[in-house]
């Protein structure tokens, strides 16, 4: 496989994105940067109050990838990325100032950092998005059980699904791959795990020949 720099995840809440960011890490044996879920000081108590830290969290999660690209992009390996700085600003932050739980002064705020940000930063040489259906979402964030989701209603989740939808339609920041994952269970089905790792390859090895 030609050597990228940069391959990133993305996908809604309990899409699978980390499960396949460890296994193609592995099978690849690719460095890895996930998401900051377990030390993030904000994200058990946004669940409890979204309308006092949305922002903060946002924040942090903005601060954590622009980082997490700067280190990628300086570095000499090959990294797999679990998602990506273009879905808090397109996804999540949005979705927050319409359901009025982040002020518009925030979300102006937030949204004119992550332009001066985002213009700092290459964009993944491969972006890999998990489309998934709201039951698929839903029967993975009940299996993993964080105390923290327990709160997260249908309602958000489908929020961000359509935008998640609306974002990827309109993506021209690098190359995509869409993953249609409501029937894969790359996670315990081999086979599955090697159509992504065929699709992958394939898309690689595409952007390579072209240039």
């Amino acid at each position: 496989m030609p050597n990228i720099k940069h391959i990133a995840v993305a996908g809604n809440i309990g899409a699978g994105k980390t499960t396949l960011t460890e296994m193609l890490a592995k099978h690849y044996n690719w460095d890895v940067h996930f998401e900051d879920t377990t030390t993030n000081p904000y994200l058990g108590d946004f669940y409890n109050d979204m309308n006092r830290w949305s922002f903060n969290l946002q924040i942090y999660f903005l601060n954590s990838r622009y980082r997490q690209i700067l280190d990628i992009r300086k570095g000499d390996k090959t990294v797999i990325q679990d998602r990506t700085i273009y879905e808090d600003a397109h996804i999540f932050a949005p979705n927050l100032h319409d359901m009025g739980l982040m002020s518009e002064r925030d979300f102006k705020n937030y949204i004119d950092l992550f332009h001066l940000m985002s213009s700092q930063v290459q964009s993944p040489d491969l972006l890999v998005y998990l489309r998934s259906g709201i039951p698929k979402l839903v029967d993975h964030i009940q299996k993993r059980g964080r105390e923290y989701e327990g709160n997260m209603s249908l309602d958000y989740l489908k929020r961000l699904n359509d935008r998640y939808e609306e974002w990827i339609s309109n993506y021209k920041e690098g190359n995509l791959l869409i993953v249609q994952n409501d029937n894969m269970d790359f996670k315990n089905n081999p086979e599955d795990l090697g159509t992504v790792i065929e699709m992958i390859e394939r898309e690689i090895h595409s952007l390579f020949s072209v240039i």
